[in-house]
């Protein structure tokens, strides 16, 4: 590709009810600049409201902006994350997902890097099985999964999260078992994956 003289950016999109997936998404982004000209944009998404009137405002009170089409089709990556719901991602990720289908239409996503990211309360929650579900749509959109080798040791030594599919964590309470380091680098080394993935597609 022709080389570009912006910075390449990496969409870290998440769902985050409790806290506990924002706490890796600013990590994530941190990892994501730590790669030379390459710039993280976090968003996240509104909740689906079980009542057909109930909305929410176009702009959260707190937090990161609420994503839009646009940043998918101006972002060069994406990392995407949430917490684990029954094995499965939780109903406000899969609504926005739902809403591309034009994007898919045009191949707007097709080519760019893409990753994913969980936590669960519980070991055997359904982290892995998440993350492989999350993949599936991005997959549909022919984006390019990147995962997390076992050159990054910390996934031989893990005894909380941490996966080959994505960044994961172990927790249920924020204040009473924080993100432990091996986790934390794990986010760190998705975030940096992506990054240079990104950088040497699009230069």
């Amino acid at each position: 590709m022709a080389l570009n003289s912006k910075s390449e950016e990496i969409l870290v999109l998440y769902y985050s009810p409790g806290g506990t997936t924002a706490e890796m998404a600013n990590i994530i982004a941190r990892g994501v600049e730590e790669i030379d000209g390459v710039q993280a944009r976090i968003r996240t998404v509104p909740d689906v409201s079980p009542t057909s009137e109930q909305t929410d405002p176009p702009i959260p009170e707190d937090g990161p902006l609420y994503a839009t089409i646009d940043d998918l089709i101006e972002c060069n990556g994406l990392i995407l994350g949430c917490p684990t719901h029954f094995g499965n991602m939780p109903a406000a990720m899969k609504y926005f997902l739902d809403g591309t289908s034009a994007l898919w239409m045009g191949g707007k996503l097709a080519g760019k890097p893409a990753a994913v990211f969980s936590a669960s309360t519980s070991i055997h929650g359904g982290q892995e099985s998440t993350l492989l579900t999350m993949m599936l749509p991005l997959l549909h959109h022919g984006m390019l999964i990147v995962g997390i080798p076992y050159t990054e040791t910390e996934l031989f030594q893990t005894k909380t999260g941490g996966t080959p599919y994505g960044a994961t964590r172990l927790t249920n309470d924020l204040e009473a078992t924080p993100l432990s380091d091996d986790e934390r680098k794990l986010c760190l080394a998705i975030g940096r994956r992506v990054a240079s993935t990104t950088k040497k597609l699009f230069r």
